[in-house]
């Protein structure tokens, strides 16, 4: 789940886990290795320990695994002194109740699978600990974990939750969880899949193992009277950091839940829309593209583009001897919003030895119904005009420096 990733630059988080790793024994780090580089969930680590006080190695750490759009702890404990055999797994304190291991009622086929990952640990094998961990999380039988947190929600005495379930439970990827605390009244979080988007057979360069996902997170309060009235659910919806390149989830209205609406009928409407602004959002790509490759004629090739969903672009300017660069950022609205433009002196820098920049441009003549060519055309006669008074303005800047 996209969604649910810290927003942090692929390069620093590989460099993060890498430094997470080194404080592991070989075997141990292998396997932790495996885990954070070929898992299909965003698993993260936090609060690696030491089993002694004078141990050379690390031996246990923290899981934030993705659960129902949060995420859960699960406590991973080896013994550094013996890596190869299997570590213990010890769960939230919310879940006392989840007991993956036991051999009673349905879940017996499911718990000899998770003893059997146990009985035959290979510590040489660096996918077992992957293979544990997704076993007991994604498991669907009542045994292992979400079937468990359904299993809990099912066993509720509310009758409108017990609808919600049989109608959306078909849905592939669905999540359910209760939710229960000191603070606050009890309440169950759906976690509802509505697009898995595949942008690599439409955006040009988009890496193939990133997929676009788009939830919606419903919670429906639990009624301690039947007598009560069912009030409408919290709604919001989730999306994949990556997606704010393509377009806002945060300007998505979504569509009023009406009185006696379950999830069954809202969510097609919902669905409905956001193709339709996913659809608009592609077409303003295959736009901002055209712009750029539009600049080329007037500025040369760009010095710098992004070239996926074609957001920002930098180019080259001179005007006599005086060179600066002007960076576009192209808004995901455009060409109904114009790109913001800022100048960048080559030649001249501050104190602290940065370029000069200028303020964002965003108030020159524009119109999203001239084609591509009259735009560039517009922005490069405004950035002949524009460049005498930033040249003023960084000799002024100097002045005041020196």
């Amino acid at each position: 789940m996209t969604s649910l990733r810290m927003d942090m630059g692929e390069g620093k988080g590989e460099e993060k886990e890498k430094g997470i790793i080194a404080h592991f024994p070989p075997l141990i780090a292998a396997q932790l290795d495996y885990l954070l580089t070929r898992s299909p969930l965003p698993i993260k680590v936090e609060q690696v320990s030491y089993g002694s006080r004078n141990a050379r190695y690390a031996d246990r750490f923290t899981l934030l695994l993705p659960c129902c759009l949060d995420y859960i702890k699960w406590d991973v404990i080896y013994n550094s002194q013996y890596p190869w055999a299997a570590p213990d797994i010890i769960f939230g304190l919310d879940d006392d109740n989840f007991q993956p291991l036991s051999f009673t009622g349905e879940g017996q086929e499911t718990s000899q699978s998770i003893w059997g990952i146990f009985c035959d640990w290979k510590i040489k094998d660096p996918s077992g600990l992957l293979r544990l961990i997704l076993e007991l999380r994604l498991g669907s039988s009542l045994n292992l974990y979400m079937g468990y947190q359904r299993k809990r929600v099912e066993e509720l005495d509310d009758p409108r939750l017990k609808f919600e379930i049989s109608t959306i439970i078909p849905r592939e990827g669905l999540e359910i969880c209760l939710l229960s605390g000191i603070e606050r009244p009890d309440a169950v979080k759906f976690a509802v899949p509505l697009l898995d988007l595949d942008l690599s057979n439409i955006l040009v360069g988009y890496p193939l193992r990133h997929h676009l996902q788009i939830f919606l997170q419903v919670i429906f309060p639990v009624r301690k009277r039947q007598s009560e009235m069912p009030s409408a659910p919290q709604l919001k919806l989730v999306a994949s950091t990556t997606l704010k390149e393509l377009f806002d989830i945060e300007d998505v209205t979504l569509p009023v839940w009406l009185d006696g609406m379950c999830m069954a009928e809202y969510i097609p409407n919902l669905e409905e829309n956001l193709r339709a602004q996913v659809s608009e959002a592609i077409a303003s790509v295959n736009s901002r593209r055209l712009f750029i490759e539009a600049l080329v004629p007037h500025f040369g090739r760009p010095l710098e583009a992004e070239t996926v969903f074609c957001r920002r672009v930098s180019i080259l300017a001179a005007s006599g001897n005086f060179s600066f660069l002007v960076h576009l950022t192209l808004p995901i609205q455009f060409p109904k919003q114009q790109p913001i433009l800022t100048f960048q002196s080559s030649q001249h820098f501050d104190s602290q030895g940065m370029p000069i920049t200028s303020r964002l441009y965003a108030d020159y003549p524009w119109s999203p119904r001239w084609d591509v060519s009259e735009m560039t055309q517009r922005i490069f006669e405004f950035i002949v005009e524009e460049c005498v008074n930033f040249k003023k303005f960084c000799s002024d800047a100097l002045q005041l420096h020196r």
